[in-house]
């Protein structure tokens, strides 16, 4: 198989011949899923550094995206009626993805929106304002909410367009213990502009790939519904594993790395192969419906080590073309200290 059919074949549980793997941040030769996200505006110019298309600004302390600063909505809903959306149509945004799509025929291609939905409303409003907004200026917000919705919509047609495969929407949801929101202001207030999204992906013949980082377990049941492909959540001890697996495993394709939080930051190699193979097993299935995820994350403390560890104990499962765990054989266990939810 090619890498594009590989990775069709995993989301579809249609046996893809080997395990297929995302590299997001390097060592993206080995990647069977690529990514690009849009351009931005040749004509934009930033009043102050690191200002984005939005308004917001980056404040950047290392190599990281840095944290949002300086909502443009901050201070009053009166600023909505001057405040623009970025220009969905400025000349060059398809640039990167169409020069991707050309150039990497065999491989699956993502079209990246970045930061999306809430977490975009989030950094143009203020948290706490939008915390308030929900109960307090309802029409407002959702004002907002429709203006970046119907940017990310039209991103998506130009993607799809390029000849992408999936188009991919990054939106946290959680804190370590529970929603942000109630659900009931997800289901209410996102929920039915996500169900348009996803529709609008799946009429181009794509498909849809959403990352939400945090304890999410609470809507996931509705994103699976509304249409979510392949569900990107990087902290699956949070959930925990054994939870996410009896409850989604076989429903949807998942995509979940060695935990960002745990393993992958403090086990030693035995343990990182032990659970790229629990990964395996209690995510994927005879058929498919796991892809492995690789992100270099030595800025939250991953060692080189334990990056090179984990890109061997997934790229061996991938060399061995099985997709059941018993790829490493049976002896190798996570350790008791994990298993009790061992922190780093």
């Amino acid at each position: 198989m090619t890498s594009k059919q590989r990775v069709r074949a995993a989301i579809a549980f249609q046996d893809p011949d080997c395990l297929p793997i995302l590299y997001l941040n390097r060592d993206q030769r080995r990647s069977d899923i690529l990514s690009a996200g849009y351009a931005a505006a040749a004509s934009f110019k930033p009043e102050v550094p690191n200002q984005s298309e939005w308004g917001y600004v980056w404040h950047r302390y290392d190599e990281t995206m840095g944290q949002p600063k300086q909502p443009p909505l901050e201070k009053s809903w009166d600023l909505l009626h001057s405040w623009r959306a970025p220009d969905p149509f400025a000349h060059g945004r398809m640039d990167p993805l169409q020069k991707m799509v050309a150039v990497n025929p065999d491989r699956y291609i993502m079209g990246s929106l970045g930061i999306t939905g809430f977490n975009q409303v989030m950094f143009i409003r203020g948290f706490e304002n939008v915390m308030a907004d929900f109960y307090l200026e309802p029409d407002n917000l959702n004002r907002l909410i429709q203006r970046v919705i119907d940017f990310e919509c039209e991103m998506i047609r130009q993607m799809c367009a390029c000849g992408v495969d999936a188009i991919a929407f990054g939106d946290d949801w959680g804190t370590q213990a529970n929603l942000m929101v109630n659900p009931d202001l997800f289901r209410g207030f996102f929920k039915p502009h996500l169900q348009r999204q996803f529709a609008l992906v799946k009429s181009y013949g794509c498909q849809v790939y959403f990352h939400s980082c945090g304890q999410v377990y609470e809507i996931l049941d509705d994103l699976v519904e509304i249409g979510v492909d392949i569900l990107n959540l990087n902290q699956p001890d949070i959930f925990p594993l054994a939870r996410l697996s009896e409850g989604f495993r076989g429903r949807v394709c998942l995509n979940c790395p060695i935990d960002h939080q745990t393993v992958a930051l403090s086990g030693n190699e035995a343990e990182i192969r032990a659970y790229a193979a629990r990964l395996l097993r209690e995510l994927g299935t005879e058929h498919g419906g796991y892809i492995a995820y690789i992100e270099d994350y030595h800025s939250i403390g991953m060692s080189e080590a334990n990056y090179q560890s984990i890109c061997k104990a997934f790229e061996e499962i991938k060399a061995s073309g099985r997709l059941e765990s018993t790829a490493f054989g049976q002896s190798e266990t996570i350790s008791s200290g994990w298993l009790a939810g061992r922190q780093p």
